[in-house]
């Protein structure tokens, strides 16, 4: 595995494969990499000749900066991780590399996307994962992005940039990968204590509560019903709400037939966890 700093060298490399018909995967990452990340690998290299991926804490996406602070760095793991996947070429860059000085901040016109679930609680942080998502497609120009479902919400809003700026690069979505039961892999996990890990399962079962008991109608008291139960097993709830799987529109009926996904957003103690079920 090459391991490249600079983001001219990256480009300069990926251009030299493309000129001789190489199809380039892209998998950026924050680090802290699970079984979820290298999956995103082992399916980009099914896929194509050549198998990027980067490693940028984004100080741009955190609105909270303790968080920022707080995001664990295992950098040493991911790489031996990543060289056992196979990956081709890691981007390591700095804060400088990634937002050179003089260079102008952009506003992004994600519209609905932004002011909703992720977007209302996190004010800032689509733009910020915008920004940097911006500049690391700029640099690598991937023929295939490849991201994961966990990050719903995300997903929609990197295939809105893609949209905005006309990348040429396509997107592929991998469903969530969990452990064996049921628990959402995150880098954040590793921030629970043993007690908190085990409660943090209630997650994947309040979705479930929703997707058993959801029937064609009103859908507020079930909404509030899981709502509760994460609540009454020690959460702090962001929001557990039920949307349109398709454009992510909120909804307070539904018609038995709409494809619809449930995202929630919830504390344990200091650490906040996030995750979404598709339910039909």
């Amino acid at each position: 595995m090459i391991l490249l700093k600079s983001a001219a060298e990256l480009t300069a490399h990926i251009k030299k494969a493309k000129s001789n018909g190489f199809s380039a995967g892209f998998v950026p990452t924050m680090g802290a990499l699970h079984q979820g990340h290298i999956s995103l690998i082992e399916r980009c290299k099914k896929e194509n000749e050549l198998t990027v991926c980067s490693i940028f804490v984004n100080p741009t996406q955190f609105n909270n900066p303790s968080d920022f602070e707080k995001y664990p760095i295992t950098i040493e793991s991911d790489i031996d991780k990543l060289e056992a996947a196979g990956c081709d070429i890691l981007f390591l860059p700095t804060v400088l590399e990634i937002y050179p000085p003089g260079k102008p901040t952009l506003h992004y016109e994600l519209g609905y996307l932004e002011t909703v679930l992720e977007g209302h609680y996190r004010p800032g942080h689509f733009q910020g994962v915008c920004m940097v998502v911006d500049r690391l497609l700029s640099i690598v120009e991937p023929t295939v992005l490849y991201l994961g479902q966990k990050d719903y919400q995300q997903c929609m809003v990197i295939s809105k940039l893609v949209e905005l700026k006309n990348f040429d690069t396509k997107i592929r979505i991998s469903e969530t990968i969990r452990e064996t039961d049921g628990l959402a892999m995150s880098s954040r996990n590793v921030r629970l204590n043993e007690h908190d890990r085990k409660l943090a399962l209630k997650i994947y079962a309040a979705m479930n509560l929703i997707k058993n008991e959801m029937v064609p109608g009103k859908l507020q008291s079930l909404k509030e019903k899981a709502s509760r139960f994460l609540t009454e097993h020690g959460f702090k709830v962001d929001y557990v709400d039920i949307a349109d799987a398709k454009n992510l529109a909120l909804l307070d009926t539904w018609d038995g037939h709409q494809q619809a996904v449930v995202l929630v957003a919830a504390y344990l103690h200091e650490v906040r966890l996030i995750d979404n079920l598709l339910l039909n």
